[in-house]
């Protein structure tokens, strides 16, 4: 086991198989030294964690929540990565990360729920996890998921 998965077990946490694309995409793709991730949701043993926006109100998926489904996304998203490089020590740093949160229109907290992937991914990498980000609200993710993310990471063999 790498030295970040023995960081993300210490979180009580392990890297998942790769979630299995729901269109026509590769979970990541190499070229040269960067990995690019698709779009991660919070899938959980190939079903959806939630679905529907994110906001406060009855019906709604809480910002709470939906931080813990981009730590999901994260998770999901180093083991595209994982699948590609095999051991994740030889991930030198994470680069950039994007966020996307189906939100209620009046929701303005895509940050914070962002953050539920950028602590995991500081936590799993070490300094090598701070990475530059985007946090975007959208109208509708694919499956009425509540969040996805995406990141970009560079990579040593």
């Amino acid at each position: 086991m790498s030295a970040v998965e023995d960081r993300l077990a210490e979180l009580g946490l392990r890297v998942p198989d790769v979630a299995m694309p729901v269109a026509a995409y590769l979970p990541a793709v190499r070229d040269g030294n960067h990995i690019f991730t698709s779009g991660q949701l919070p899938m959980v043993s190939g079903a959806l964690a939630a679905t529907g926006k994110v906001g406060t109100g009855p019906g709604l998926v809480s910002a709470q929540d939906a931080e813990k489904l981009a730590q999901i996304c994260a998770l999901n998203a180093i083991a595209a990565v994982k699948a590609l490089v095999g051991d994740l020590d030889k991930v030198t740093r994470v680069i950039k990360v994007v966020g996307f949160v189906a939100s209620d229109p009046a929701f303005t907290g895509q940050p914070g729920v962002v953050n539920g992937a950028s602590e995991l991914l500081g936590a799993a990498f070490g300094g090598a996890g701070v990475h530059a980000r985007s946090a975007v609200g959208v109208a509708v993710l694919p499956l009425d998921a509540p969040v996805e993310v995406e990141i970009i990471v560079s990579v040593q063999d």
